[in-house]
């Protein structure tokens, strides 16, 4: 995003995820890393393929790879990874111990991206480009010299373990990772502080936009990736994409119109305006005076007042409920109580 004006930014990539970090810190002090990744399931289980956990060699373990029943396992599973290098395939029946209705089948590799790899990671976080990471995996337990993965990044590729290239009859899980969904916070008020806590605790870029008038930094705003302090009519949005959400809550009118007015080109997943909806159907009325041949698409785009109706009252309440709708929006799930789904709990089947 080209916003002139910045005034703090941090190199967080949330994409690149604590994971990264960890392993950089990790690898600064001497400790191995191993990652175990799910890479095929049958029938149903809490967690899905793809996803990761990160285990040092002082036994630290970011991530999770179920709701907390085979972490410990795979850290012992993972000690003869450090001692030998090699990988392991490793499977759990949940149906007879876990509380699950799955087999989960976990690959676990030792994890020494390339120097190269690392650089090229963080340019395709930076510039939000989607990338994809390829695993070779059995379904059977023990040790197999071709299994590992590799990570695709534009038009190279990186081994992320070492492991044989041989042609064998493995089955290849393969996963396309879009760039960090980012929320953009119009507003520097006490109540941005919390939805940016909270969008930051779900793993999420966030970026704050405040006016230039306002004696604020980055550090006002804890999980914040980036602050910037400028007027609504100095910004430059060109890189708003469909991993983006976006909350206008700057609690002044003519500011909010403003951005609104700035973002009519813009096509992000989520617009949400905090507000009772009079104050919504006046601010409406008025942009569309000034921009009568916007896309329709944008105004069915707005939800205002942000947020799903939880009755929420305090600033905690109000930023769960328009964290919960933005999630809605973007999965394209119909808010609904779980005990009235008819679908399993974790179906992306929509019941409107």
């Amino acid at each position: 995003m080209d916003i002139p004006k910045q005034v703090n930014e941090k190199e967080n990539g949330k994409h690149s995820d604590k994971k990264n970090v960890d392993y950089l810190n990790a690898k600064a002090n001497k400790l191995k890393s191993v990652l175990a990744t799910v890479v095929a399931l049958d029938g149903s289980s809490y967690r899905k393929p793809g996803v990761r956990m990160l285990i040092l060699e002082n036994d630290t373990m970011i991530g999770a790879v179920s709701g907390g029943c085979v972490e410990k396992d795979i850290l012992r599973q993972a000690q003869s990874v450090f001692e030998s290098g090699q990988a392991k395939m490793m499977t759990y029946d949940g149906r007879y111990r876990l509380g699950c209705e799955g087999v989960l089948y976990i690959l676990i590799e030792h994890f020494e991206p390339s120097e190269g790899c690392i650089s090229a990671f963080y340019k395709t976080l930076k510039s939000r480009h989607s990338f994809h990471i390829h695993s070779n995996y059995i379904k059977e337990e023990g040790v197999f010299r071709s299994l590992g993965s590799t990570i695709q990044l534009k038009s190279k590729s990186f081994q992320l373990s070492n492991f044989s290239k041989e042609k064998n009859e493995l089955s290849l899980f393969s996963e396309e990772l879009p760039p960090c969904f980012k929320l953009m916070i119009f507003g520097a008020e006490h109540d941005a502080v919390t939805l940016c806590q909270l969008a930051n605790f779900n793993g999420w870029e966030v970026t704050i936009i405040s006016g230039p008038l306002e004696s604020k930094t980055i550090d006002n705003f804890p999980g914040a990736t980036a602050f910037y302090s400028v007027s609504p009519d100095s910004l430059e949005l060109n890189s708003i994409d469909q991993e983006t959400a976006i909350v206008i809550m700057s609690h002044n009118y003519a500011n909010d119109l403003k951005y609104l007015l700035e973002l009519k080109d813009s096509k992000p997943a989520y617009l949400g305006l905090l507000g009772p909806s009079k104050r919504r159907e006046k601010l409406l009325s008025q942009f569309l005076e000034y921009c009568p041949d916007v896309e329709e698409s944008f105004i069915d785009n707005i939800f205002g007042p942000a947020g799903l109706n939880i009755g929420a009252e305090t600033p905690q309440e109000i930023a769960i409920s328009i964290i919960s709708e933005i999630l809605s929006v973007i999965r394209e799930q119909t808010p609904m109580s779980l005990k009235e789904k008819r679908a399993s709990i974790h179906s992306k089947t929509r019941l409107d």
